[in-house]
């Protein structure tokens, strides 16, 4: 393995969230805040430690290779979220450090799961880094470092490959760096237009800016302890549910869009499940919640649309308690929190393109259960989709099950209902953020758990943000190279 490559690029990754902690320190100086000092050691350590790993590890040969990537991506998000949290603990907003990781490995995954029962109390600075970990990590902070990395060659898609979600990798144009610069134009432009509309609605320029950050990441960290709620306002309600569904678009749609036109743009099979599936949970939730609202249709509408867009985003925002609604409507969003968005969004969760390919080939194979002599073929936009390509939407399926079924096993030990248990672990893993259940709920927060289980809901974020298998390469001694046992020789190596 290539480790002076791997230790540049996180200095060189170290390095850029010094650089991306200098707005917070201008928010806290701005305030008069407390915490002005905490940013400023931060800073110092992160430059520090990212120059040291930078001018020492220069690299001989910048070939990237999937191994290293790999490598990169889930050691470089454990380091942004162990140096991102000593804003949190050195100010003294969050004395305990494991519960600062916990809120800064939920902000970078864009989670919005939180462990404070009073955010309106925190410094600004500090609530305005919480807020922006959510836009930092939303795109993918690896993505930016490679767009404005150039010297990093060979295949630098793999590094885009382990840390963009979804499937299959969209390469809008050939260099891959010009890739991710596109993505973030795109990123920046719909993040400005949010802002803009929000301080049309009245919203003060600080809260904009912080609902903006995490309706782009699809976080939902909230200046306030109600959320979204707090305003009451059905102008920031409407303008939040269009851009949380928005951001949790495919961003290569809006380049499409551009390039091709809207027509062409729309004929994706992807885009039309998502939004039928959502307009279809509106139109039930809607329904099923009316005599909550006094019989009212557009007021049910309007929480309805909200959180069914908050969720299916895996935003996390919330305009009203749904653990109180009717248990119907609490499964559709459970639904949803599994399912998330489209690939290569901010969004979380499953996919729906991982879902509508596994529908297609369980369909397929109830067909062939019939006819075993007929050749079927599953395709996707009039495309056929490899037989690789789906046993990977299997297997990541699997594996997706699989850490949420052995995680609610851990988080159990606490003692809490199975609800709450197993909805924490499956809003940890799809990045959503709250979850059901009398313990933490909508209304609560995950103080309540033990330090091991904030530990292992952490990893159940990073595991979700990378989509797995970044996490499970991690804990493998092959991929360090610390394992070489059944190599044949002469066989180069993986």
């Amino acid at each position: 393995m290539n480790i002076r490559l791997v230790g540049n690029l996180l200095g060189k990754l170290l390095l850029l969230e010094a650089g991306l902690m200098f707005p917070s320190f201008i928010v806290s100086l701005a305030c008069a805040g407390t915490d002005r000092m905490a940013f400023v050691a931060t800073i110092a350590l992160l430059a520090c430690v990212g120059g040291t790993l930078n001018l020492a590890a220069r690299p001989r040969v910048h070939d990237l290779r999937a191994r290293e990537a790999f490598i990169v991506v889930s050691t470089g998000w454990i380091l942004l979220s162990a140096f991102g949290a000593l804003p949190f603990r050195l100010s003294g907003a969050i004395p305990a450090y494991v519960d600062a990781f916990f809120e800064t490995v939920s902000g970078f995954t864009t989670t919005g799961a939180s462990i404070l029962p009073q955010v309106e109390t925190l410094p600004r600075g500090v609530l305005f880094w919480r807020s922006f970990t959510h836009w930092i990590g939303g795109m993918g902070v690896l993505v930016l470092t490679l767009a404005i990395t150039p010297k990093v060659t060979g295949r630098t898609s793999h590094l885009m490959r382990a840390e963009s979600p979804g499937p299959e990798l969209s390469r809008l144009v050939p260099r891959m760096g010009e890739t991710a610069k596109i993505l973030y134009l795109i990123y920046v432009a719909l993040t400005l237009a949010n802002i803009v509309a929000l301080l049309l609605a009245g919203l003060p320029a600080y809260d904009a800016c912080i609902h903006a950050f995490g309706t782009a990441g699809t976080g939902g960290f909230s200046s306030r302890n109600l959320s979204v709620g707090a305003y009451d306002s059905v102008a920031v309600d409407v303008i939040t549910t269009v851009f949380m569904l928005m951001f949790g678009l495919n961003f290569a749609f809006y380049f499409h869009v551009l390039t091709s036109g809207l027509r062409k743009a729309a004929r994706n099979e992807e885009l039309i499940a998502y939004l039928c599936i959502v307009g279809a949970a509106i139109l039930i939730v809607t329904l099923n919640i009316l005599p909550l609202f006094g019989g009212g249709f557009f007021r049910s509408l309007r929480y309805a649309s909200f959180q069914v867009a908050s969720i299916v985003s895996t935003t996390g925002y919330f305009t009203a308690d749904f653990n109180a609604w009717p248990q119907l409507s609490r499964a559709i969003l459970v639904g949803l929190m599994l399912m998330g968005s489209c690939a290569g969004s901010t969004a979380g969760g499953v996919k729906t393109i991982r879902v509508l390919l596994l529908c297609k080939n369980v369909r397929r194979q109830v067909r062939n259960t019939f006819m075993p002599r007929r050749v079927s073929l599953v395709k996707l936009d009039g495309k056929t989709v490899e037989e690789a390509t789906l046993s990977q939407v299997g297997l990541f399926f699997f594996a997706y099950i699989g850490l949420l079924l052995v995680a609610t096993v851990f988080v159990s030990a606490d003692g809490f209902s199975l609800t709450t248990n197993f909805t924490a672990v499956l809003s940890a893993i799809s990045n959503v953020g709250p979850c059901l259940g009398d313990e933490v709920g909508v209304l609560g927060n995950y103080g309540v758990y033990g330090a091991p289980s904030k530990l292992v809901l952490s990893f159940c974020m990073l595991a979700g943000r990378l989509e797995i298998f970044p996490m499970f390469v991690l804990l493998s001694p092959r991929a360090w190279g610390l394992c070489r046992a059944g190599r044949p020789r002469g066989k180069a190596r993986a």
